[in-house]
Parts: structure tokens; sequence; C-alpha cells
């Protein structure tokens, strides 16, 4: 049996909003478009994010984001969408990530308080490296609280 390897590894991080967990999974999920402090979202069977800064937007054109404090674009595809447990599983395909990556993806499941208005954001990153020399990809998780945050914003302020 072979051992695990040092390169493949999983991050995961959550985050507490005040939006109901089925409009936040249906931004991901839904074909739906957002623009809070140019925050654009649009996913569909294949996705990209946009981050100018510290701010994040997904777009039809390619996915910039902060990665490692390098600005990253990656070409994503959404693997997975289950409204019922408000969870979407999308995979990188191609982009800046893929040079150091040889695989990674992201799970985001939204779960309701209990007992208190607001949801739980749940992001897990599987991901496996090219090499040991690629850096542990911890920005990501920071990118991961913003968006949700951004979202959250968003949410929000539609009410």
């Amino acid at each position: 049996m072979a051992e695990a390897s040092s390169l493949v590894g999983k991050l995961e991080t959550e985050v507490e909003i005040k939006a109901s967990a089925g409009k936040f999974h249906h931004m991901f999920a839904g074909d739906h478009t957002m623009s809070p402090k140019q925050l654009q979202i649009k996913f569909m069977d294949v996705s990209c994010t946009k981050a100018t800064g510290a701010k994040s937007a997904l777009s039809s054109s390619g996915n910039t984001f902060m990665a490692n404090g390098k600005l990253t674009v990656a070409k994503n595809r959404i693997d997975a969408v289950d409204p019922e447990k408000n969870l979407i599983t999308f995979k990188v395909l191609e982009g800046d990530l893929m040079k150091e990556y040889k695989s990674f993806a992201f799970t985001i499941q939204v779960t309701p308080k209990q007992g208190a208005p607001g949801s739980i954001v749940h992001w897990h990153l599987d991901y496996e490296k090219i090499s040991e020399e690629v850096a542990h990809p911890e920005t990501l998780l920071q990118f991961c609280v913003e968006i949700s945050k951004e979202i959250d914003e968003h949410l929000l302020s539609e009410e």
C-alpha cells in the first residue's frame, strides 16, 4: 500500500453569514449575476473568477483571484450541485493555478444555523501540488472568506 503523498492536501474554513442557506447557494448554483462592490458572479457549466485587489468576481471569461500573493486566473467546471443540501462542487480545469497543482477542487456547503437566523458557509478545498516547492494554498481560504462576506452583504442589501 502506498503512503499518502505530502503533495495532496485539504483545507477547510467556515464563515458565518446572515443570509439564508438557500439564497447563498443559489448565488453559485443558479444562473445569477450580482455586482456589489465590483463583485459579479455568474456560474454556468464552465465559469471563471476575477479579483481586483481584495475583491473578487466570477464571470464566463476567466477566474482571477489572489493565491499565494499572486493574481491568479482559473477556468472551472461545476461537477455537482445538490440544492437540498445547498452544496456545490467545482473543479479547476486550467489557468495559473494548474501551473502549480495537478488538481484543485472546491466544495461549498451552506447550512442554516440551529436556533438562530443566518447560515454557515463551509468551504472545502482539495488539491494536489505538482512538487514540494509549491506553497501551501492557505491564501485561498482568505479568498473564500472574503467572497462569502461579499455575497452575504449583497444578499442582505436585496432584502
